[in-house]
């Protein structure tokens, strides 16, 4: 399938290096934006929407070789020869899938809170409880976070869902097509099979919450053999928005080191 250009927000001064952050799944450049904003005052950061999120164009096809197809083109279309990346969940393993495939981009790779391997979970109750909710009894937000709520119990984590719920025409739906989530889901759970590449050996680090269990050093080192793992204390998976001050400080010491 042939890579498509992606929506993005670009902050910083374009002199300065240049930071690419990748969304996880169901997320978009938005939900970066406050770590985005502190970073932009020592990095050229971009913030692309990936395939089927945000402003960017929806697509049949969702895996990790199109989504780093995709990457591929944007950096080409802006003439970055290196960058550093920062990927969280979903968009961590494209980060890996295209330091593993296009190492000549990468300068420094950050992981967080995600490992090269393929996980067990689904999300198919979680899509189906999204495409059960009835769009056209919606009245407002609030209405809508209290009908997935039996399904969808954390509070933070349905308002995280919903913002991909938009008002147009006076009616809501959905921004994401929720049938294109449902049959790539599998995808995004996944990581591809990767005999054929050979390890990355830049520098990489991956951030993990101490209260999440994704990551495991012996998952990362065969790949990544020059990775360090650092671990933050009182944050699970979203440890970007659950100690941010903390995430920043251990992003700025890898890359200015």
């Amino acid at each position: 399938m042939e890579p498509i250009e992606l929506a993005f927000e670009e902050l910083g001064n374009s002199d300065a290096c240049p930071l690419i952050i990748l969304h996880g799944f169901f997320a978009s450049s938005r939900n970066w934006r406050q770590v985005a904003e502190r970073l932009s005052a020592g990095f050229h950061v971009y913030v692309p929407d990936m395939r089927n999120h945000g402003s960017s164009p929806h697509v049949s096809v969702m895996d990790y070789p199109s989504m780093a197809a995709d990457l591929k083109l944007f950096l080409d279309q802006r003439g970055i020869k290196a960058a550093h990346f920062l990927g969280h969940s979903m968009g961590g393993k494209v980060a890996m899938w295209f330091a593993l495939n296009y190492p000549e981009y990468v300068d420094k790779l950050i992981v967080v809170d995600i490992a090269p391997v393929s996980y067990k979970h689904s999300f198919d109750h979680l899509i189906q409880a999204l495409k059960a909710l009835p769009l056209s009894e919606i009245s407002n937000r609030k209405q809508a976070e209290a009908e997935l709520a039996a399904e969808i119990p954390e509070l933070g984590y349905r308002q995280f869902l919903l913002q991909n719920l938009v008002l147009s025409h006076g009616e809501y739906r959905w921004r994401i097509d929720l049938d294109i989530f449902y049959r790539m889901a599998p995808n995004i759970i996944a990581f591809p099979e990767t005999e054929q590449l050979e390890p990355f050996t830049g520098s990489a680090l991956f951030i993990a919450g101490a209260d999440s269990d994704y990551v495991k050093l012996d998952d990362i080192t065969v790949l990544f053999p020059e990775a360090d793992l650092s671990i933050i204390d009182n944050a699970g998976h979203w440890l970007h928005v659950q100690q941010p001050d903390i995430f920043i400080e251990r992003v700025e010491s890898f890359l200015l080191d």
